[in-house]
């Protein structure tokens, strides 16, 4: 019965600190003269930019110019940028203190005229209003904003993630974290003034950071600019990792462990019971035959019953993974445990060709 008690106590976990923060969908705001510089970092990202490409052609709130930055792409990522008639511009070379995301981005800027910047993962997909509700949201709350975007799966790989996006919006909607004064940001997608971004020294001021989104929320928040974050549900979305299983393990491994440095005790303490939950519910099928077997399969079923409720406005999981989700349970831990290996044994993190080392935060 103890067991039964700690899987409803996860349970009652996930929901105090899960949020259907949605972006407001406010019509009664007027834009006038917003002038909007998109800015793309790009690495070997050719099949990602054309959904991204073309969905910022069709907003209703037209950019005022779209930046790529290509950073270093072996494929045909710069050919696909310029066919869009965006404006491209080559990375320069790693130089010594920064990390490769942070170096592109900056870059991006400093051809960005924009008063508004938003910076955008290539894997972003808009919905037609998409930037119009942003910028309306941004402007009647202040500050800088982010959004966790709704996860579009398509291969059974993808839909692994589970565990770990409903953890991602625990992360960035718990209502502990409203006034964290280490308040993180969603990276892939992030929308800021130029006189916010410029007055925290923006990414420069956290080159060497591999974790640049947190730490770039962290020193708005420090510099007392508001921090927002919302879910993506019905206006921005991505599809992670769908070029293999090793790039969603990396992926995902490169925070992991580092990611949950920021948050505050209580989402930690709630988030930490929910898992315990879900790990205890999943071990039902190996105790069926002992007294503990009835009090975990109850509590497998309320965690099912919770995940079909959470993936609505988490992405796309069908029916098949929520039902199974031990199996997603498992690839959490395995992640896990590879985040660990990397942080403690290797001192360093693999992603996209280039390894970040932990410790001096240097990349290579």
């Amino acid at each position: 019965m103890a067991f039964l008690v700690i899987c409803v106590l996860g349970c009652l976990s996930g929901f105090l600190i899960f949020r259907k923060n949605v972006i407001p969908r406010s019509a009664d705001q007027a834009l006038n003269d917003v002038k909007l510089s998109i800015i793309i970092p790009a690495r070997n990202e050719a099949d990602n930019l054309p959904h991204l490409l073309h969905a910022l052609k069709i907003q209703t709130l037209v950019p005022h110019e779209i930046i790529v930055v290509d950073d270093f792409s072996v494929d045909d990522t710069r050919a696909i940028a310029e066919s869009y008639g965006v404006k491209v511009i080559a990375n320069a070379s790693l130089p010594e203190g920064w990390t490769g995301k942070n170096w592109a981005v900056w870059n991006g800027y400093a051809h960005a005229t924009g008063d508004l910047i938003a910076f955008l993962d290539a894997d972003i997909r808009f919905a037609p209003r998409a930037l119009e509700l942003l910028v309306k949201a941004r402007n009647k709350l202040g500050g800088v904003l982010s959004i966790v975007p709704y996860h579009y799966t398509e291969k059974w790989f993808e839909k692994l993630a589970l565990i770990f996006n409903v953890l991602g919006v625990y992360a960035f909607t718990s209502p502990f974290e409203k006034n964290n004064s280490q308040k993180g940001l969603y990276g892939s997608c992030i929308l800021t003034t130029r006189e916010d971004y410029e007055l925290i020294k923006g990414h420069e001021g956290i080159k060497s950071e591999m974790l640049d989104d947190l730490n770039l929320g962290a020193t708005y928040a420090k510099a007392g600019i508001p921090v927002n974050n919302f879910i993506g549900y019905g206006l921005v979305s991505f599809r992670m990792y769908p070029s293999g299983l090793k790039s969603q393990i990396q992926g995902f491994g490169k925070g992991a462990v580092l990611g949950t440095s920021k948050l505050k005790a209580g989402t930690l303490t709630l988030t930490a019971i929910w898992v315990i939950g879900l790990l205890l519910s999943s071990a039902f099928p190996f105790l069926l035959d002992t007294s503990w077997g009835l009090p975990l399969l109850i509590g497998y079923l309320l965690y099912m019953a919770q995940l079909f409720y959470f993936v609505k406005y988490v992405g796309i999981f069908g029916i098949v993974m929520p039902v199974l989700h031990v199996v997603s349970t498992l690839f959490f831990i395995m992640v896990m445990l590879y985040s660990m290996y990397q942080v403690v044994f290797l001192g360093h993190v693999a992603w996209k060709g280039r390894h970040v080392k932990v410790g001096s935060r240097r990349e290579r």
